[in-house]
């Protein structure tokens, strides 16, 4: 018998199960046109998922269940599974309230088909309580429930009997994290099967990462082919943020067969419908069209960024954006990313020179500019920043119980501060509310990691987002956009070669001095920080290092490594110092700092938990330091 699928991949607007139903309607309807016999929906496409303590809220659960019978009560002549909540009233969470789960319903010409337990819905089985998941914190999973009933959960995980045009057949429905097996007790797909399923149909609400889909299908791929039955996954597209990330949704539903074969995959992020047909006495899925294909970097980021900062930006009434271009590459990406995603004529570039700034890069900024057609303004802010220097150091404070006065000293490092908030806080501010908009954050994951930024200054705006980018990928994704985008020099090529540099000094230059962090170096022992699945520490740091292999294990070049830290001395004197900031006041301004846009392993936000302490290193750190330093008297000694 031969039954059509449909995978409807659709993007999902969380927090509105009123505009999701209505959405939703539509693709039944456009499923019965084609006449499908099954339609997939995506896990959580009636309320979306990353809603925050919106879970908590009665009404707000109320209508999740009066839009969900309304979508069981319209499925006749169609087979609808989809994700929802689903309340159990009279029973609690852990937390006090009323009992939810992350739910699939299925139906079929207007009834509900029976789910786990005599319970009208699947529960999910495996709850991600890691990155920026946090399902145990409102969501009961089957194992708690099994337990609790006294039932053996692989008892529990039977498939869906659903009866299409007379011949009845036995689906494993299961809810993203039931997939990603590699770290859970039980297999929720293989019990599926072994208890009769014929098709394994998982329903997702999974974000995009660099890297991902592949290890999806990977792992996927294995499921379907140690199951020796067919595969189905079904995502989402659009974008969803827990306040402090946003995450892109990519789609990329796809198909497996009982071989482990890719069969079909939709294209990244299009709202569409992705038709299989199954073959139910081969039990074998066709799709008629190639695999979409998967983008490599830098391709991939682009399309991760100009679709969620796009949507971002749509969501929040956002149409104009101010940003201070200072003739480096951060600055430079981001002008061009907004220029593609608003058009250059809703961009305001301002270009903020103090006394330091080098004729070089006020004429990079200005190039950029003009190749991309955008407003542009030169304002200049020696003079007031002169003034604010006078004011605080010319005004005596007075100590108000002894009558004492003094006046306050500025550093080389707070006249650079006062410089960078006068910029932000003022200027780009200020004039982002004249213009209409917003203003752009355009710190990269190096300079967040480290806090190479100021407070209400540089670190300031409505999304960061180069803020999950380290400074190698800016630079990939600014030849991207010149070579493939624009396809002309939008980006002045000396901006790819000129020394990054703040010029907020004398010695803080293009000319000399320039940044503080060796890009080549540092991008990957900061990224092994945050990145790495065990984290790495500043111990793992000098046992590489003792060993002969820091270089390979943190994938950077070894010349990179010998140019930022040429012996032992060096290596610890500059591990010490970027720690000490990674792990203790930098963690206050990444607090602080604006939303951003999610595309690594592990994002700056809520996807990196993270608390304000007191930088820490441990007994092994101690002991590896002074042995490699041990090392290097004795060979002075020796050589003496």
């Amino acid at each position: 018998m031969k039954i059509k699928i449909i995978c409807g991949q659709l993007e999902i607007i969380p927090g509105r199960p009123d505009l999701n139903y209505k959405k939703i309607l539509g693709v039944m309807d456009e499923a019965r046109a084609r006449r499908a016999d099954i339609l997939l929906l995506p896990e959580m496409c009636l309320p979306g998922y990353l809603i925050g303590d919106l879970w908590e809220q009665q009404s707000f659960l109320d209508d999740c269940e009066y839009y969900a019978q309304k979508i069981i009560a319209a499925s006749s002549g169609l087979c609808v599974m989809f994700g929802s909540v689903a309340a159990e009233p009279g029973r609690l969470n852990e937390d006090g309230r009323v009992r939810k789960y992350n739910a699939a319903f299925a139906c079929c010409n207007g009834q509900p088909l029976t789910g786990y337990l005599g319970r009208g819905y699947i529960i999910k089985t495996s709850l991600p309580n890691y990155r920026e998941f946090d399902d145990c914190r409102y969501f009961y999973g089957l194992h708690k429930l099994c337990a609790e009933e006294n039932i053996n959960v692989r008892d529990a995980l039977q498939p869906l009997e659903v009866s299409i045009r007379g011949e009845k057949l036995r689906i494993g429905l299961m809810l993203c994290e039931d997939g990603w097996t590699e770290n859970y007790s039980l297999n929720v797909p293989q019990t599926l099967a072994a208890n009769g399923a014929q098709l394994l149909c998982n329903l997702s609400c999974s974000p995009y990462t660099l890297g991902k889909n592949r290890k999806r299908n990977r792992l996927f791929g294995q499921q379907a082919q140690q199951s020796g039955i067919p595969l189905i996954y079904c995502n989402n597209v659009g974008i969803q943020n827990n306040g402090k990330n946003i995450f892109t949704y990519d789609g990329c539903t796809s198909a497996y067969n009982g071989d482990g074969s890719l069969i079909a995959s939709a294209p990244m992020y299009a709202d569409t419908l992705l038709e299989l047909a199954w073959d139910t006495e081969s039990n074998m899925l066709s799709f008629p069209s190639p695999v979409a294909s998967l983008p490599q970097e830098p391709q991939s980021v682009y399309l991760a960024l100009k679709y969620g900062a796009g949507k971002f930006l749509q969501q929040c009434g956002i149409r104009k954006m101010t940003i201070g271009l200072s003739g480096g590459i951060d600055s430079a990406v981001a002008a061009a990313m907004y220029a593609d995603i608003l058009g250059p004529e809703n961009l305001l570039l301002l270009n903020l020179p103090s006394r330091y700034n080098s004729a070089a890069t006020r004429d990079l900024a200005y190039r950029l500019a003009k190749a991309l057609g955008a407003n542009y303004a030169v304002l200049p802010i020696t003079e007031s920043c002169r003034l604010t220097f006078a004011q605080l150091q010319d005004t005596p404070i007075v100590n108000l119980g002894s009558g004492s006065q003094f006046n306050l000293q500025l550093s080389s490092l707070v006249q650079e501060n006062i410089q960078a908030r006068d910029r932000g806080a003022r200027l780009i501010a200020a004039a982002a509310a004249a213009f209409g908009g917003a203003f752009s954050c355009n710190s990269n994951k190096a300079e967040l990691a480290v806090g190479y930024a100021t407070f209400y200054g540089d670190i300031a705006g409505a999304l960061a987002i180069l803020g999950d980018l380290w400074k190698r990928q800016v630079y990939a994704l600014g030849r991207y956009l010149n070579e493939e985008i624009f396809q002309r020099e939008i980006i002045p090529g000396e901006i790819f070669t000129i020394r990054p540099s703040a010029e907020l000094s004398a010695s803080q230059t293009v000319g000399c001095g320039g940044d503080p962090l060796v890009y080549p170096y540092h991008d990957y022992l900061l990224r092994a920080f945050i990145e790495n699945w065990h984290k790495t520490t500043p111990a793992d740091i000098l046992r590489w290092y003792k060993n002969g292999v820091l270089a390979q294990e943190l994938g950077c070049e070894e010349a990179a490594l010998q140019q930022a830290c040429p012996n032992a001395q060096a290596l610890i004197d500059d591990l010490e110092r970027w720690w000490r900031l990674f792990a203790g006041f930098a963690v206050a301004k990444r607090i602080q700092a604006p939303p951003i846009l999610s595309l690594t392993k592990r994002a700056f936000g809520y996807d990196h938990r993270e608390a304000q302490l007191t930088p820490y290193f441990s007994r092994e750190y101690y002991a590896l330091k002074d042995e490699l330093l041990a090392q290097k008297n004795n060979k002075i000694i020796a050589n003496i």
